[in-house]
């Protein structure tokens, strides 16, 4: 008896496959022809840009997550989007303009929206939601891609929606928001960041949802307008699509391998028995700059400058590695426990490191500052420093706030001279203004302003807005003066 050895199945013969049972129940022109009618710029799509924008810029600022899921939901970016893609596929250009259009439109409708809410929030902190979406890395590229996937597929077998339309917003209007932020602030890193972030995904959602509709037989003999001036302008705009995403591809895979070296070598420091509980890099140092957390049961001597070593030679960077350990032992009760007690360790280093900061910018002594680990609330008086202001104070407290973006930082100042408030065009200058509120807020005391009837009642209203308590008394000049109630400082 003859034994035939089986074969895998042939190229031809999966594509065969494929077009008998994965084309078969597409109607290609129904398809074609609700993609053109989600991909324009209309009133509904500005609307929903204009509400996915805002709930995602305000989670972000809350470093809610759950907050930013909502603005995914409303999923505004989809249409557009798909469009493009399937536009690139059937090399057609009117439907690629449109879906270009419609894009860039709610790309700037977006970061002009989200800049005018952060600038007027109060919170305008680099919360961990917005630094995660600072820099494209592998699982923001993969994000990208599957939903890229899961929305073309859904658009060609009729399974379009809500949820789908969830996955193709999880991988652009946050990052859109955090650009917006960066803009408001001018943070010029986040914008930056952000904004590499959101094109590397755009790119590779409109990549991909236009190899599936390729795949699914979307063409060039679908364009109702196909020329060879056509074809060559999207080849022109795939390759240059194509292009600044392989360079994104290749920064993000050295990234990746970087880092899986650093946790290589940081563990062949260590024995066995050693956990690696934290790793951050910063690529964007010279040198790059390595924090690493090890649970260990021996404490390594020199393990920074040996790994600090390695990776020199494996990588051909400059690295500078650090590294913090903390002792647990090998049982399995005391080791967990001492892994516990040591993330405590982790979460009060922070706090350490503000109470020291605090204690030296506003000259008080360390017990005196009042800090509360839970709510990430530090809150401190300072003393009189010679020559200083309370723009001073306010800037200390900045710049203190900046170095913990996830903690609430009060610095409560003397109380020394309130400015004279001026107005620029009719309009009380508002930095000025701004030192009042803040003043205020920080030391609890009410304000008295004298001045002429028309600009009291500017500057009044500016301070009531803002929930400070002034009183207003009758005066003349071009300027505001302002007074704590109780009384000026001696």
């Amino acid at each position: 008896m003859t034994v035939y050895a089986s074969r895998p199945p042939s190229f031809v013969a999966l594509r065969r496959w494929w077009r008998a049972h994965m084309r078969r129940d597409v109607d290609h022109a129904a398809v074609i022809e609700q993609v053109r009618d989600d991909a324009g710029w209309n009133g509904r799509y500005a609307f929903m840009i204009l509400m996915s924008a805002g709930i995602a810029v305000l989670g972000l600022l809350l470093s809610s997550p759950a907050v930013v899921i909502g603005a995914m939901l409303i999923s505004p970016l989809m249409g557009p989007i798909i469009g493009l893609g399937f536009g690139l596929a059937t090399f057609d250009w009117p439907e690629i303009r449109t879906g270009a259009t419609a894009l860039l439109l709610g790309v700037v409708l977006a970061v002009a929206f989200t800049a005018l809410v952060v600038v007027l929030s109060p919170l305008q902190n680099v919360t961990d939601e917005i630094a995660a979406r600072t820099r494209p890395n592998l699982f923001d590229l993969m994000v990208a891609l599957f939903s890229a996937l899961a929305g073309a597929y859904a658009v060609i077998h009729g399974r379009s929606g809500t949820v789908v339309g969830v996955a193709i917003a999880t991988a652009l209007m946050p990052p859109l928001a955090v650009v917006g932020f960066g803009l408001a602030t001018q943070n010029w890193t986040v914008f930056g960041g952000s904004l590499l972030l959101f094109v590397t995904n755009l790119m590779t959602i409109a990549l991909a949802a236009a190899v599936i509709a390729r795949l699914h037989g979307f063409g060039a003999h679908l364009s109702p307008q196909h020329t060879l001036f056509q074809t060559v302008m999207v080849l022109g705009l795939l390759a240059a699509l194509a292009v600044p995403l392989a360079v994104s591809l290749r920064q993000i895979a050295w990234e990746s391998l970087f880092s899986r070296q650093v946790r290589e070598v940081i563990l062949d420091e260590f024995d066995g028995e050693a956990r690696l509980s934290q790793v951050d890099i910063a690529y964007g140092r010279d040198p790059i700059r390595v924090t690493a957390t090890v649970l260990s049961p021996r404490y390594q001597r020199n393990a920074e400058r040996h790994a600090a070593a390695v990776l020199r030679e494996r990588t051909g960077r400059a690295v500078a590695v650090s590294i913090e350990q903390y002792r647990v032992g090998t049982g399995a009760e005391a080791e967990a426990a001492q892994i516990a007690n040591a993330a405590g360790q982790l979460r009060d280093r922070t706090a350490e490191r503000l109470v020291g900061q605090l204690s030296i910018v506003s000259g008080a002594p360390r017990a005196s500052i009042l800090i509360d680990v839970e709510q990430r609330h530090a809150v401190v008086r300072a003393q009189p420093l010679p020559g200083a202001s309370l723009d001073t104070y306010r800037l200390l407290e900045q710049r203190v706030a900046r170095t913990a973006p996830a903690w609430r930082i009060e610095l409560v100042p003397p109380a020394l001279d309130l400015p004279e408030i001026t107005f620029n065009e009719n309009a009380p200058d508002a930095a000025r203004v701004a030192t009042v509120v803040w003043a205020a807020k920080r030391t609890g005391l009410p304000i008295t302003i004298s001045g002429a009837e028309a600009t009291t009642a500017a500057v009044a209203e500016a301070l009531e807005d803002q929930a400070v308590s002034v009183t207003v008394e009758e005066g003349a000049g071009d300027t505001v003066t302002s007074v704590w109630t109780t009384g000026a400082p001696e």
